[in-house]
């Protein structure tokens, strides 16, 4: 059995597709008993099809450069 700190830390992992398999079973056995990461991988679930659904994405290293330029010139 895990505990919560690891059901936790798999979780995440789930949430961006990097939970083995093992894990994925490891994380489902203990949800079975512990209401509380139930809740937090519910809540982390509707999280992630939010974050899906607004369609988001990262600045280019580019636009970062652009970005820290701006910054460092109106300070």
């Amino acid at each position: 059995m895990i505990n919560c700190e690891k059901a936790s830390t798999i979780c995440n992992k789930k949430q961006y597709k990097e939970a083995t398999l093992f894990e994925q079973i490891q994380l489902g056995f203990h949800l079975l008993y512990c209401k509380a990461c139930a809740a937090f991988s519910k809540k982390n679930k509707k999280l992630t099809i939010l974050c899906e659904r607004a369609y988001l994405h990262n600045l280019s290293e580019l636009e970062k450069e652009k970005m820290k330029e701006k910054i460092e010139h109106n300070i």
